[in-house]
Parts: structure tokens; sequence; C-alpha cells
């Protein structure tokens, strides 16, 4: 499929089958996220699979917006390995790990999509929640939730997902 096809068809899924994700399809999935590019080549994303009713439980606790999917992939980033700027007079705390997480998350994203499998991208829940629902570590923070699997029969998008601003609301040449 061509990847622009692809980006503009793929969809937030919100009904999903509770026929489960094969592992060589889950795999493939987390490769994606695994190649993905990240600053400095650090690598700090950390993705980590919801998918025993233990899991997902944990997951109800720190959000309601898990669409009772049969596969979650919570997406973090380790705070020791993120990329920092201290220099930047802008943002003197900046460091990558948010924005590493994201591109991470958006591979998996499109690679699950490629082959069937449907998801979507959830960031309302508190971090410090999910870290704690999870007994994570203090230097991995919970960037995105991404529930996903197969979607119901009568799945279809959302009636905002075609609503596009045109490209001259987004370019602007310096």
């Amino acid at each position: 499929m061509d990847f622009l096809e692809l980006a503009k068809n793929r969809y937030s899924e919100r009904r999903f089958e509770q026929t489960p994700v094969e592992q060589e399809k889950l795999d493939r999935i987390l490769e994606a996220g695994r190649i993905s590019p990240t600053a400095r080549n650090y690598q700090p994303q950390r993705f980590y699979i919801i998918r025993s009713e233990d899991a997902k439980a944990k997951v109800r606790e720190a959000t309601r917006f898990h669409y009772n999917a049969p596969l979650s992939i919570l997406v973090c980033y380790d705070l020791n390995e993120v990329w920092k700027k201290p220099e930047d007079r802008n943002f003197a705390e900046y460091n990558s790990g948010e924005q590493d997480a994201s591109i991470s998350a958006t591979h998996m994203m499109f690679a699950a999509w490629e082959i069937g499998v449907h998801s979507v991208w959830v960031r309302d829940f508190d971090s410090k929640r999910m870290a704690e629902v999870f007994g994570l570590p203090e230097n991995i923070i919970p960037a995105v939730l991404l529930p996903m699997g197969y979607p119901q029969k009568d799945s279809e998008p959302n009636k905002w997902h075609f609503s596009k601003k045109p490209i001259e609301d987004f370019v602007k040449e310096l």
C-alpha cells in the first residue's frame, strides 16, 4: 500500500473484536517501534504489552479510554536515556522523551494498520497514576497508550476523521 494512502485511510478505532492479535503480527508492530528514529539515536522508548486480564484491569484503573481492546501497548520513555539540551534558552528542561515515544507509537500504528490491526492513540491518562498501577520505576514515563486489535465488522471512521485543514494552513516558507 502506498504510504500516503495508508496515512489517509488509517483511523482511530474505538470498537474492537476480542480476537487476540497473533504474536507474529505483534512482533512486526513492535519492530516498527524499535527501529523508529529518536533524538541522537539514544532509543529511550520502552514498550509494555498489556493483554492479560490483570493488566487490562490495571489500565482501567488509570484511564477510561481503553476501548476494551484485546491488546494495548503502553509506550514509555526512560528519563535516564533521553537526549537533553539544557542550554536551550526557551526550553531549559527539554528532553526528547515525549517526542521519541510519539514517533515510535506512530510507527507502530501505521505498521499495525498495514497488516489489518487497528489502534487508537490515547493520552488521556495521568502518567504518574499509570506508572503507579504497573509499578514502573520512577525513570520510566508513560507517554502513550495504544489500544489495538481487530475492528468490529461495522467499524467506520469517526465523522471528524476526514475533516482536514488545507495545506496552506500548515506551510509557510521562510
